[in-house]
């Protein structure tokens, strides 16, 4: 270990690697009683998809620790799950196979322009304050499901939403959960969203709102979603458009995690980012997890930012990464505990989740109404419209016509002319 994962290199050793793999996996190990949550709306065996998220994290992490030599953690993630679920599938009406064909697509997509360097001209093409606009409106995406879900947030004939029964026990545990979330990270405790689920478990089990299935038994079938995908549904023009929003938001996720987190372990070296073996290699992990899991049967797998927890707690290397993945393997034999886990304990994890991305406003430029006007629109888009492709949609349109009308038009990188051009060609042909 020692020599392949370069420890005395990296001033670290193993006992350190693997207290920062441990801290990293029960920060993110929300995302076993999550993702199947999530998914299963679409009509997925949620047994299975627990496994394929387990799996998908597992290979993803291993990859990212075995190749790349990064104390990254990778799993199915936040946003994209939910874009999955209920925008392509519940919202467009797409099969969740078809959806799976869609992830598959958008994660060789994503491998060509991590090989090809294109990322990088992407990247540098897409505005900073857009790109805090769609994660802080990912984050309000997820909080009206969060709030939708737990019954916080109901239909209203005459205002289209209003407040829920807050007197009901369901409610109030959610209510009781986010609080208790929040206390807890407030203090520093690691894993406070995995313990907030299952304190908030153990209370719906007690209260008889949610049925206790057992802890620890063997891992349930992965073949009802195994190899499931239909990428020759995904190919259909009509779903284009949703390839594009995946390819957009994994390249922003990825990127920022990765480049956030690997700075704040030194392992980024000066100079252009191709010089920079790691981060090439890290990519193509992250690319290469996507097309894996789509094919295990699970949303988007990407970087975990979560991995700043493990990176904080000493973690330099790749045998912190594959530490959380034989965590997430070991994971697999709680089937029964997850599917114990009901709404109401994961919907205080989604809310703080959201509140947490809502802090991307704050990198918006906003002495500048041609930079904060679609970035802002972009945010309160997704959730109003319940689609993470709507708001994309406006705020890469928005962004184009207010610079050309601002006389700004060669502000506007290529790029940026490019989606935006995709998404007006997507409504002048398909229209909503």
């Amino acid at each position: 270990m020692e020599r392949y994962f370069k420890l005395s290199e990296h001033a670290t050793s193993v006992r350190t690697e693997i207290i920062a793999g441990l801290t990293t996996f029960l920060t993110m190990a929300y995302i076993i009683f999550v993702n199947p949550d999530i998914l299963s709306t679409t009509g997925m065996d949620r047994d299975a998809v627990f496994i394929a998220t387990c799996l998908a994290a597992a290979i993803g992490s291993a990859v990212m620790g075995l190749w790349a030599n990064w104390p990254i953690g990778m799993a199915p993630g936040m946003g994209l799950n939910a874009f999955f679920a209920f925008t392509v599938v519940a919202g467009l009406g797409f099969t969740w196979q078809q959806a799976l064909g869609a992830v598959f697509i958008s994660g060789i997509i994503f491998l060509i322009l991590s090989v090809t360097g294109m990322r990088r001209w992407l990247i540098a093409g897409i505005p900073h304050s857009m790109r805090s606009g769609v994660a802080a409106g990912i984050g309000m995406f997820l909080a009206i499901i969060a709030m939708q879900s737990s019954g916080l947030v109901v239909d209203n004939p005459a205002t289209l939403i209003g407040l829920g029964d807050v007197t009901n026990p369901g409610t109030l545990l959610t209510i009781a959960g986010f609080f208790l979330i929040v206390a807890l990270d407030a203090w520093k405790v690691r894993g406070a969203i995995l313990i907030g689920i299952i304190v908030v478990t153990l209370a719906a089990i007690a209260l008889g709102v949610s049925e206790f299935g057992g802890i620890v038994s063997m891992p349930p079938s992965i073949a009802p979603t195994f190899m499931q995908l239909d990428i020759a549904g995904a190919l259909t023009i009509g779903i284009f458009h949703v390839i594009l929003v995946m390819v957009l938001v994994e390249v922003f996720d990825a990127t920022g995690t990765l480049i956030g987190v690997a700075k704040r372990a030194g392992l980024l070296t000066e100079g252009p980012a191709h010089t920079n073996k790691g981060l090439s290699r890290a990519l193509m992990a992250d690319s290469t997890a996507i097309t894996v899991g789509s094919l295990l049967g699970t949303s988007s797998t990407t970087a975990y930012v979560e991995s700043a927890s493990g990176v904080q707690a000493g973690g330099r290397t790749g045998l912190t990464a594959v530490t959380v993945a034989v965590l997430f393997l070991l994971a697999m034999f709680f089937a029964p505990l997850a599917g114990s886990v009901p709404t109401y304990a994961t919907a205080p994890a989604l809310l703080y989740v959201a509140t947490l991305m809502m802090r991307e406003l704050a990198e918006i430029e906003w002495d500048d109404v041609t930079e904060v006007a679609p970035a802002v629109l972009t945010a309160i888009a997704m959730p109003l419209t319940y689609s993470i492709a709507t708001g994309l949609a406006f705020g890469f349109i928005s962004y184009a016509v207010i610079k050309l009308l601002t006389g700004r038009a060669r502000d506007v990188h290529l790029a940026t002319w490019l989606v935006a051009g995709l998404f007006v060609l997507k409504y002048a042909l398909y229209g909503a």
